[in-house]
Order: structure tokens, then C-alpha cells, then sequence
């Protein structure tokens, strides 16, 4: 079985698109857009194969609220190794996006820094 993506609502679909191609090479597709339900989309590509939909349509409903909120937590992207992370972590940085968290060694043997994108979606950045 393979997962085949994953998809997030967003407000604004090119300031996305843009974040995840300028910090995390993704490839995206060509917008896709129904004009019978306002429905807009973009699939983003990364190497390895995994895909991240980003969406907006009218009336989208406000984030759940609190620290923990249920549902999906994050994304994690696998950089191969710490100076990756360090120097990811360093460019994020120095682009305006704050650092939540790390870069450290978390207690299960990750290497990593946390992250939020544009719209407040947290990323990992792993070794």
C-alpha cells in the first residue's frame, strides 16, 4: 500500500506553493480550478514521491483551536542529515519564519527543528 498524498485546506494557494517550492524544492502541478464549486488546487511533488495537496474553496471553516488540536499534527521532511537541518533551519530563519523548536535531539533519536509555514501548518525538518 502506498499513501498516495496528503492534502491541507489554505487561505492563500500561491503564497503556499511558493514556500514549499522555495524552501523544499517541490514540483508543483498546474492549478487546477472548478468553477461549479470554486474548488483550487495545487499538487506539490517532492523527491521520493510524496505529494502535498494544498486547497481553498469558498466558506472554508476556521481552524480548530488550542494547543492540541485534533487531527493531523505535522509534516516531516527528511533532510539526510544535521548539517542539512542546520543550514535549513538557518535559511527558514533568516526569511522571517520563527523557530518553535531545535534544533535538538528529541528523546526517540530524531535530529530536528520545527517549523510553522505561512498559514501556521508545522513542518519538522529531520536528519
Amino acid at each position: 500500500m502506498i499513501l498516495e498524498h496528503i492534502a491541507l485546506y489554505v487561505e492563500d494557494p500561491e503564497k503556499m506553493r511558493d514556500f514549499y517550492i522555495h524552501f523544499f524544492d517541490a514540483t508543483p502541478n498546474k492549478k487546477y480550478h472548478n468553477p461549479r464549486t470554486g474548488l483550487q488546487t495545487y499538487f506539490l511533488s517532492f523527491e521520493g514521491g510524496a505529494r502535498l495537496e494544498i486547497m481553498q474553496r469558498p466558506a472554508m471553516s476556521p481552524r480548530a483551536s488550542g494547543k492540541y488540536p485534533l487531527g493531523y499534527a505535522h509534516i516531516s521532511f527528511k533532510l539526510g542529515s544535521i548539517e542539512k537541518v542546520d543550514q535549513l533551519t538557518r535559511e527558514l530563519q533568516e526569511s522571517g519564519h520563527p523557530l518553535l523548536n531545535g534544533p535538538r535531539m528529541t528523546g526517540d533519536g530524531y535530529y530536528e527543528s520545527v517549523f510553522s509555514d505561512p498559514e501556521g501548518n508545522l513542518i519538522e525538518l529531520v536528519a
